[in-house]
């Protein structure tokens, strides 16, 4: 992950330089004790992650992000007054650190900055998938499931349904296993064609190849005998999606 560091105080520069190359997944490539050095360099550089002081001498940070486009790249602001922090948060900021910067609290905010990095990474791989897909009047095929100790590559049509819970999403497939994912089922309800698969419940995504019966109660039936809930507020949306099967 690209860091960029903005601070005008050169020992706490020295101190983050070396805090930051203790950092495996993070490595500097710029740095700037000025406004008018970093407005150059960061549309230049296009950083994933800037470190910045907010008072510099040549002006504020918060001046320089209103300039230049920072969209891409997640910002941890390092200060000594903590009456910058609502500006900061306003901002967007991810994290906002008091000097001295501790090493604890400096890793715990890169880390999560990493962590978000990498599953907006692996979100966009798997859109960019269902694009290339989708070109030409094809369908996406195959999905990528990162689990806590691998990640799968299962085909779509495989999957019975998706089931949420707190934060997590179990992928049930045709041939009995399962697959656990800590993502919310709105992603993948995003990804998996619309076509096939049918929102009945706020914790359910179903594949309508594989329903072989609706109940008036409100349940699916599917081809291995398991029902799953519709929810009254999806079943007209349900109904909907039957009557075009």
């Amino acid at each position: 992950m690209t860091v960029y560091i903005l601070e005008d105080e050169i020992n706490i520069l020295k101190h983050l330089m070396a805090l930051v190359d203790e950092i495996p997944y993070l490595q500097v490539v710029g740095y700037a004790g000025d406004i008018a050095k970093a407005q150059t360099e960061i549309p230049a550089l296009q950083p994933e992650l800037i470190l910045a002081d907010i008072q510099l001498k040549d002006g504020n940070s918060f001046t320089l992000f209103s300039r230049i486009d920072v969209s891409s790249s997640q910002i941890i602001f390092i200060t000594a007054y903590d009456q910058y922090a609502l500006q900061a948060l306003n901002l967007g900021a991810f994290a906002y650190l008091l000097k001295p910067i501790e090493t604890a609290a400096l890793n715990e905010a890169t880390d999560r900055c990493f962590k978000k990095s990498e599953q907006q990474k692996f979100n966009q791989h798997q859109l960019e998938i269902a694009a290339t897909h989708y070109k030409g009047g094809s369908k996406p095929r195959r999905i990528a499931l990162r689990s806590a100790e691998y990640t799968q590559i299962i085909d779509i049509e495989d999957i019975l349904y998706c089931k949420s819970d707190r934060g997590y999403t179990t992928f049930y497939l045709k041939n009995g296993s399962s697959i656990l994912v800590s993502k919310v089922l709105k992603e993948y309800e995003a990804l998996l064609p619309e076509e096939t698969f049918v929102r009945c419940h706020q914790s359910y995504l179903v594949n309508g190849n594989y329903v072989t019966r609706y109940y008036k109660d409100g349940y699916l039936e599917i081809t291995n005998g398991e029902k799953v809930p519709v929810s009254d507020r999806k079943k007209e949306v349900v109904l909907g999606f039957i009557d075009r099967i």
